[in-house]
């Protein structure tokens, strides 16, 4: 907050004016924050202090991240009895915030200070230090012992963030000095791990060696939580209809045919498109509840006249639906292009959709507010320049379908 201070009044004199402390207690607090972020921030002029270059990189995030911090102080204090018309970062410290980071994680204090490597009546005082600040309850005591409350959980979702940024301004900073550039969390579903990712992250990696990737794998609810918690940057893989929630957003990259997907041999391999009469005669495997996925299946299975004896067995991993289909004559919905690795083996074959042209759309997510720094822009635009070449790539094979499509009838009839 000091450095801001400086930043915006060109001194550090009228800043500690302004935050009514003295200069040399100024001046270390912009000290520690050049040290944090391993660079020199501010240096002398003729005109007073101005930025470095790695300063200027700074002092963007910095101020971004306290935007943030502020509103989310200032809804709570707005909501509290208490409120008042002052600067909703004041009397407040990164100590405090931190307590109620680790406090809403773990759900308890005992907890929270093991987490943190702290004594638990510290982490317990710094907790409540900043709900008497904000003048509102953070915490309530239940038959379970205290927890958070739903104010608690808002304010240290948008801290998270705010801390996020701060992250990013270290990376910025050290893309100036030469001696880094940060990293990038990628939450990977499905079909981005078996297709888009690898391609676009070894052609990233190559190019920015000094980047940090992460890659996340596990259920969308997980990954999105990750999102909007800022441990994750990007989401890559099926979007969702309607969006789950205001925060985030989707770019739709392509359209992934689906198909119908069997074992080598099985009794439906060779004989065309098959029918919605003899996809009825198959035990199923189902995607797994809530994915887009799944209300395709559910869609098509709705108009099989199928006998209910036999249920579907739900499953979201692919490594054991291909054990199954190659151990089976049972049948799954899936996308071509997950599987591109199985098709060209030979263990899987993709049989037309027996409505169609039948697709789900495949995107990036990132949150509204996320502003990547220059080296993830130049990531995500490799994973845009990738997922169109998946995209020319479906049509150039979709269009070689319909063509053999006209010719099967020929070649039946000269058969007979």
């Amino acid at each position: 907050m000091l450095f801001d201070q400086v930043v915006r009044r060109g001194s550090v004199s009228a800043a500690a004016r302004a935050a009514h402390l003295s200069q040399p207690a100024v001046t270390q607090a912009v000290a520690q924050v050049e040290a944090a972020l391993g660079a020199r921030l501010l240096h002398r002029s003729y005109s007073g202090l101005e930025l470095t270059g790695a300063g200027r990189a700074a002092a963007q995030r910095v101020d971004r991240a306290l935007q943030m911090l502020r509103d989310a102080l200032g809804a709570v204090r707005t909501r509290s009895a208490n409120a008042v018309d002052a600067d909703a970062l004041r009397g407040i410290t990164s100590t405090q915030l931190k307590a109620l980071i680790a406090v809403v994680e773990e759900g308890a204090f005992a907890r929270a200070a093991r987490r943190a490597g702290r004594a638990r009546t510290a982490v317990h005082r710094a907790a409540r230090q900043l709900e008497t600040s904000l003048g509102t309850e953070l915490f309530e005591v239940t038959s379970f012992g205290v927890r958070p409350t739903r104010e608690a959980e808002k304010l240290a979702l948008r801290t998270r963030l705010a801390f996020a940024e701060i992250a990013q301004a270290q990376a910025e900073v050290a893309a100036v000095q030469g001696t880094g550039s940060g990293s990038t969390t990628i939450g990977a579903m499905p079909l981005a791990r078996s297709v888009l990712l690898a391609r676009a992250v070894l052609e990233f990696a190559a190019a920015r060696p000094e980047h940090g990737i992460s890659i996340l794998d596990g259920p969308y609810e997980s990954m999105l939580g990750a999102l909007r918690r800022g441990t994750a940057d990007v989401l890559v893989g099926a979007l969702r209809d309607p969006i789950p929630f205001d925060d985030i957003v989707q770019e739709h990259l392509f359209d992934d045919p689906l198909a119908i997907v069997v074992g080598a041999q099985h009794p439906l391999v060779g004989r065309g498109a098959p029918t919605l009469a003899a996809l009825a005669r198959f035990p199923w495997i189902a995607p797994r509840r809530e994915s887009p996925l799944r209300r395709h299946f559910d869609g098509l299975v709705g108009r099989l006249d199928m006998q209910r004896t036999v249920a579907p067995i739900e499953c979201n991993s692919l490594i054991a639906a291909r054990s199954m289909l190659l151990a089976s004559d049972r049948v799954m919905l899936l996308s071509e292009h997950q599987i591109h690795h199985e098709l060209e083996s030979r263990q899987l074959v993709a049989l037309p959709h027996p409505l169609g042209d039948v697709t789900r759309s495949i995107g990036l997510t990132v949150r509204r507010d996320w502003w990547p720094t220059e080296v993830q822009a130049q990531l995500v635009e490799g994973l845009r320049r990738h997922a169109r070449a998946v995209a020319a790539s479906s049509s150039a094979t979709a269009g070689a379908k319909r063509v053999l499509g006209k010719l099967q009838p020929q070649r039946e009839q000269a058969q007979d």
